[in-house]
């Protein structure tokens, strides 16, 4: 196996009683489709793929073998990561440690990521707690150079599936961003994105039921099954229906005092109880069974219970399926429930299959019996499944017809379509923002209509995704107010502290910033951070990136030596969550040593901006524009230590970069022109330096995304006119720099 081209994107090791979240991890791993705008980035690990496949598990146990074997071998030879399934079963496995074993005497130490699903990591250092130690010896100690395990601790990056850690989702997303090598907050966002757009979609009147008193539990439920299946019930015999009623209403009929905590009924035992009772129930009423079945299971997928729902939505598939005479019309309804499931349990295959499926079905009717409310969402969730992976004219064409079948079924405002114009103003915004913009005020206007002042999770992030993208057009008034109004709903919905609430305060700060209002944005930055070190803890991504905007805000405000601080403590917690090569460590390091050559510390500077440098590198080749990023800092060290033919080499590597990926009028190509310009004022060609002052300044001046570099080449043209003998041109350019742009004495 050629090493350098590895077979497998990671290798998962675990003992076979975690075969269950084996297959899982498995399954979520190879069904993942990274974001389109990192797919082909080249990182440590290779070119971003779309789609993270294959992943190598064994099958076979090897109670009998005496070594791993020639196949486990050469497929642990051929891959790029390992993943280790943590528990105490793990821990105590001969073969799960044998693995890991092989895998670090490749030379790939840094390449090991733990998933941890039971046991407590390092319980082991406490011998009463030793049987509850998930990490097996060889992930918790260094080799020797013959091989052999050291005593030498390690400290193994992990990503916690446990309750009340990271959960089953984040962790998958820690592990896919390491595997990747790029950030894990980019891929949190989107995954955050979207499953926020399907559950809203599916169950919002479920979340409420949940913490409702019984009269209000059973009000909501009893409507919604009336909802999603009144056109199901009018097709069906009066007994039929009468049945399906009587069932419903006898769930929240308290019986038994001692059962129902005196007069309080909560929701989740409402469903738990009614999904213990319908299996055993109605055996000779199969097709009453199928509908209580499929409501009970979409309520729980609702809630998020997707454990209980799917027991609930396949039983009810399978029975519907199994009907003769057959119901195409309910086969679809319980295919797609299933397709929506699949969706949130990483089934994407299964889930785009199934709904296909029910399209199909759903098309094949005659008109006069097709229901197109349910054929509309059954083609929204599709839609959902490729935009997604990324394939977004066919996501686009979709939605197109998801929102014609539904502004002919819905007269005026609907929460369907609302629903449909957001995805679909998501969707159109990877070609075009300002074809995008109009769709979203759609959806946000109808969203208005709806609910008017009632807060309501659709409505409040349809403001805020409206807000983002006024923000990405530069209408950063408009934006602001649309982000205060999505982030007052949201406290409404879901309190004073939770991580959705903390992201949106992040990107509330930032168009505080682009206002010019530093300290404005800095509280609000201060705010999350906050919430999210009390939820989330120290070490986490959401902290790290919050403790990032909090710096580059502090730097923008002119605290040079706070913004230095604060961007310390954000690189350190992305060093301890990634190890080795990583983007944001080389994005925070060459942030670092621009600062710290504005604060006169060339020598830490340095050593910062070639750690940068050398670790983009590694990470993306040569001509990457990243590469150019770090030029273009290494540049302006130069200059401002006299190393001016050194400067006009990083300028211009960095210019030839930019020029061929952006434009050659891009901001960015001309602050490496301006840096150029300042090269060869440093060797005293003063005509050539001034074309080239001249000429990126006036893009740079232009720019909103070019600030932090505007009063850079100002100072440029300053110097460059004093040392020309020119002091009514150089008058001109006098601004307050908040550094010296050249060399001075003594440096």
């Amino acid at each position: 196996m050629n090493s350098s081209n590895p077979k497998y994107w990671a290798f998962i090791s675990y003992s076979h009683r975690d075969t269950r979240w084996a297959s899982w991890l498995h399954r979520a791993l190879e069904s993942y489709h990274p974001p389109k705008q990192i797919v082909g980035t080249v990182t440590a690990r290779g070119a971003v793929p779309r789609k993270l496949s294959p992943v190598f598990r064994d099958r076979e146990e090897l109670a009998t073998s005496t070594t791993l074997g020639d196949s486990l071998n050469a497929a642990l030879a051929g891959s790029r990561c390992q993943i280790v399934i943590c528990s105490p079963s793990a821990a105590r496995s001969r073969w799960v440690n044998e693995e890991i074993l092989a895998f670090k005497r490749l030379g790939r130490s840094d390449r090991i990521f733990c998933f941890i699903v039971d046991g407590e990591p390092n319980a082991s250092d406490d011998p009463a707690q030793a049987q509850q130690e998930c990490f097996p010896p060889a992930l918790r100690f260094e080799l020797d150079p013959d091989g052999s395990l050291s005593s030498r601790r390690t400290e193994p990056i992990a990503a916690d599936a446990r309750p009340g850690k990271d959960g089953r989702g984040n962790a998958k997303l820690k592990l896919i961003a390491g595997i990747l090598g790029v950030g894990f907050d980019a891929l949190r966002q989107r995954e955050l994105h979207r499953r926020q757009r399907r559950l809203f979609a599916i169950a919002s009147a479920a979340v409420a039921g949940m913490v409702l008193t019984t009269g209000l539990a059973t009000a909501a439920l009893i409507a919604r099954s009336q909802a999603k299946h009144q056109t199901v019930i009018a097709r069906r015999e009066a007994e039929t229906a009468r049945q399906t009623t009587e069932f419903l209403v006898d769930l929240f009929r308290i019986s038994d005092p001692t059962e129902a905590r005196g007069n309080s009924l909560t929701a989740r035992e409402v469903l738990d109880s009614g999904a213990a009772r319908v299996g055993r129930q109605l055996t000779h009423q199969p097709q009453v069974q199928a509908t209580l079945m499929d409501t009970l299971g979409t309520v729980y997928l609702g809630l998020g219970l997707y454990r209980q729902a799917q027991p609930l939505l396949e039983a009810a598939a399978q029975k519907r399926q199994s009907l003769r005479p057959a119901q195409p019309a309910e086969v679809a309804l319980s295919l797609s429930h299933l397709a929506d499931l699949r969706s949130f349990r990483a089934d994407y295959p299964g889930a785009e299959q199934a709904y296909r499926r029910a399209i199909a079905l759903q098309r094949a009717l005659p008109a006069a019996q097709r229901d197109v409310p349910a054929l509309a969402r059954t083609l929204y969730g599709l839609a959902n499944e490729l935009e997604n992976r990324g394939e977004f004219q066919e996501a686009e064409r979709t939605l197109r017809e998801t929102l014609t079948l539904q502004e002919e079924a819905f007269q005026g405002a609907n929460e369907d379509t609302a629903r449909t114009l957001a995805l679909l103003a998501w969707t159109v915004q990877q070609r075009n923002l300002n074809e995008a913009i109009p769709l979203m005020e759609r959806a946000t206007g109808m969203q208005r209509t709806l609910w008017g002042t009632t807060p309501y999770p659709d409505y409040a992030h349809a403001l805020n995704d409206l807000g983002l993208m006024y923000r990405d057009r530069g209408d950063y008034e408009r934006s602001e107010t649309l982000l205060r109004e999505s982030l007052a709903m949201e406290r409404r919905l879901v309190g004073d502290k939770h991580p959705d609430l903390a992201l949106m305060l992040d990107n509330l700060g930032v168009v505080q910033e682009r206002r010019g209002n530093p300290a404005a944005a800095a509280t609000t930055f201060r705010q999350a951070l906050d919430m999210q070190r009390e939820l989330l803890g120290e070490t986490h991504p959401d902290v790290a990136n919050t403790v990032d905007l909090l710096a580059s805000t502090l730097y923008e405000s002119g605290d040079v030596s706070a913004a230095l601080e604060t961007e310390q403590e954000a690189l350190a917690i992305y060093r301890k969550l990634f190890t080795g090569d990583n983007p944001d460590v080389a994005r925070l390091l060459n942030r670092l040593g621009y600062w710290l050559t504005e604060a006169g510390r060339y020598q830490a500077a340095d050593l910062d901006l070639q750690e940068a440098l050398k670790m983009r590198q590694r990470l993306f080749g040569p001509h990457h524009p990243e590469i150019a990023s770090s030029l273009v800092h290494v540049g302006i060290l130069q200059v401002a230590t006299g190393k001016y033919s050194d400067a006009q080499a990083s300028a211009r590597g960095a210019a030839g970069i930019f020029g061929r990926t952006l434009s050659a009028d891009n901001w960015k190509t001309a602050v490496a022109d301006s840096i150029e310009g300042a090269a060869l004022c440093g060797m005293g060609q003063y005509s050539e330096a001034e074309e080239h002052l001249i000429r990126s300044y006036g893009i740079i001046s232009q720019d909103a995304g070019a600030m932090q570099y505007r009063d850079l080449t100002r100072g440029y043209l300053k110097t460059l006119y004093q040392r020309w003998g020119r002091p009514r041109e150089a008058q001109r350019y006098t601004a307050a720099t908040r550094s010296p742009p050249f060399t001075h004495p003594g440096h």
